[in-house]
């Protein structure tokens, strides 16, 4: 039974990056031309909303939102939630309508055929320049600027599997104060069970997004950026533990 698995799940990583690359190859044309200009943005980001639902579905996952409270449509807003696998990109995406520009690691941007997207669509950030770091606000000024939002996952990286919820950094919640935007968490449940960096892991099934209320930052100044931190980390940190808490129980009634 073993090696029935492996060859599975050998082939389902296959399918993942045929499902990533071809609808990128078709749509190739109006992908370039809707990054052509900045203002053309929320189109390109109805293109990548479909790329997303397109490959969560393409790879048997079923997304379930549970929403707290719903982003309004042309307001700009912080969302944030947990990071455990490559597959959170594409469920951001399907979980958020309101047009977002994602703030990144700049290595992503070395992927093949996605990187090249990446780059041109997201703000890239090299964690080890404090120019960096400091250009990142601009650009995501300007984006906020054009009514967009911006979208972080706070721990800066994958965390080990080991690790339910890392420790998160303050960019992003320095942002929101900057801009007086509220924070939106979204805790991801499943993602790490569907499709981790593991290489033989992974299946299909169901992938559970909460959106929970917002937080709003409105007359909060830089010295409470580590505050809305902790606030934030511990409010996904809870429901992730009630997560587990339920797939305990459901086991224990198998």
């Amino acid at each position: 039974m073993k090696p029935f698995k492996y060859i599975f799940w050998l082939f389902y990583r296959i399918w993942f990056y045929v499902l990533v690359a071809l609808p990128i190859l078709v749509l190739m044309p109006i992908l370039l031309l809707s990054l052509a200009k900045e203002s053309w943005y929320p189109f390109f980001f109805k293109l990548a909303r479909f790329w997303a639902r397109f490959i969560l579905i393409g790879m048997g996952f079923r997304v379930i939102i549970d929403r707290e409270q719903t982003p309004e449509p042309g307001k700009s807003y912080m969302f944030v939630a947990n990071h455990t696998s490559m597959t959170d990109i594409m469920l951001m995406l399907v979980a958020v309508k309101n047009p977002f520009v994602f703030v990144g690691k700049k290595e992503l941007a070395k992927i093949p055929l996605f990187g090249f997207f990446y780059k041109r669509s997201s703000i890239l950030v090299d964690r080890s320049s404090a120019k960096s770091r400091q250009a990142v606000f601009l650009r995501a000024q300007r984006r906020l600027k054009q009514g967009l939002s911006i979208c972080i996952f706070p721990e800066g990286g994958v965390p080990e599997e080991t690790i339910i919820l890392d420790d998160f950094k303050d960019g992003a919640f320095r942002m929101a104060i900057n801009h007086q935007i509220p924070i939106v968490p979204l805790t991801f449940a499943d993602n790490k069970k569907r499709f981790s960096y593991t290489f033989f892991s992974g299946s299909p099934g169901q992938m559970r997004v909460k959106i929970h209320k917002f937080i709003n930052t409105n007359g909060l100044a830089i010295d409470d950026t580590k505050a809305l931190n902790q606030n934030t980390h511990h409010l996904i940190r809870d429901q992730l533990s009630v997560y587990q808490q339920n797939q305990k129980a459901t086991l224990g009634t198998e």
